[in-house]
C-alpha cells in the first residue's frame, strides 16, 4: 500500500508475518498523534530477501518492527545497534536517520520491564523462566535490571541449559538451571516469565499454587492460555504477551516519529480487539 503524499512508512517483516497486530497497534498510535501522513503495513521477509528489501527502501521510510526470523539476520545490514539490542544480539526495531543511517535496537526489553512496571512490579529478589529460546534470552535481559537475585531457568535439555547459563554470565544475571520435569517448583517463585510456544505449559496450570506471585506469560493468541486462567483465578497477577507487545510497539513508535508518548491504553484495546474479532 503506498503511503499518503508526503507522508512516511514503516512496517512490520517477518515469516510467516499474517497474524501480526502491529499494523493495528502503530496505525492507532499513528492516528491518536496525529500523524495523518504516516502509513504502516506489513510483509512476508524471510533471511534470504531481506539485504534486498532494505536496500531497496526510499527516503519516505522511517522504520521496521522486525518479528522472526529477522532479529538476528539484520544485523549486519545495519550501521549501529544499541547496547540493549547487542547485550542479546536480536535487533527488532529499526530507525532510519536523517543522515541515511540504519541504526537498531530491541524494545522488547524495556517493553518486558514496562509491562511488569505497569502491574506494579519494580524490583523481586528471585524469578523462574520457563523455556530456554531467543524469548528467554529477553527475559534474562529484563530480569537483569529488576531481579537481585537467582533466575531459575527450566528447560528440557543440557544444551539448552548451557545456552541459559551462557546467557546468564553475559547479562550479569545468577542463572540456576533445571530439569523441565520439576518446572511446577517454578510456580512458587515471586516472579515466573513464561517463554515457551503454546500448549507448552498447560500441564502445568493444575500445579499452580492457592496464592501465587505474578505470571508474566509472552503469548497472547490463544488467551489466556491454561495457566494464565489458573492463575488469575487463585487471585495472582497476570502479565500478558499482549501487554509485551504494546509497550514494545509504544517504544518503537516513539523511536520511529519523534512523537510521543504514544497511547499505551488506545493502543492495547485496539489489540484486544483485534483479537476478539479473529
Amino acid at each position: 500500500m503506498p503511503a499518503p503524499a508526503d507522508g512516511r512508512r514503516a512496517a512490520v517483516l517477518g515469516s510467516p508475518i499474517a497474524h501480526s497486530l502491529s499494523p493495528v497497534l502503530h496505525r492507532t498510535a499513528y492516528a491518536e498523534l496525529g500523524l495523518q501522513g504516516w502509513a504502516y503495513d506489513r510483509f512476508d521477509v524471510d533471511e534470504e530477501a531481506l539485504p534486498g528489501f532494505i536496500d531497496d527502501l526510499g527516503p519516505e521510510w522511517a522504520g521496521l518492527s522486525l518479528t522472526m526470523p529477522l532479529k538476528r539476520a539484520v544485523i549486519p545490514l545495519l550501521d549501529e545497534i544499541s547496547d540493549t539490542a547487542a547485550s542479546v544480539e536480536a535487533v527488532n526495531t529499526v530507525v532510519f536517520t536523517e543522515d541515511g543511517r540504519r541504526t537498531g535496537d530491541n524494545t522488547d526489553i524495556p517493553g518486558m520491564v514496562a509491562a511488569l512496571r505497569e502491574r506494579g512490579i519494580e524490583q523481586v529478589d528471585s524469578a523462574a523462566i520457563l523455556g530456554a529460546g531467543a524469548t528467554a534470552s529477553s527475559a534474562l535481559a529484563a530480569l537483569a535490571r529488576i531481579c537481585t537475585g537467582e533466575v531459575v531457568a527450566y528447560v528440557r535439555s543440557e544444551t539448552r541449559a548451557a545456552e541459559m547459563r551462557q546467557w546468564g554470565e553475559r547479562l550479569d544475571v545468577e542463572v540456576r538451571t533445571a530439569d523441565w520435569a520439576d518446572a511446577a517448583r517454578a510456580l512458587h517463585a515471586p516472579l515466573v516469565v513464561a517463554t515457551t510456544p503454546a500448549g507448552t505449559t498447560d500441564a502445568l496450570a493444575l500445579a499452580v499454587p492457592e496464592r501465587p506471585a505474578t505470571l508474566f506469560d509472552v503469548l497472547y493468541e490463544p488467551w489466556p492460555t491454561a495457566l494464565a486462567a489458573r492463575w488469575s483465578a487463585y487471585g495472582g497477577a497476570v502479565v500478558s504477551g499482549l501487554d509485551l507487545l504494546v509497550h514494545q510497539a509504544v517504544l518503537q513508535v516513539e523511536q520511529m516519529t519523534g512523537r510521543g508518548p504514544a497511547p499505551v491504553e488506545a493502543m492495547r484495546k485496539a489489540g484486544e480487539h483485534a483479537l476478539a474479532e479473529r
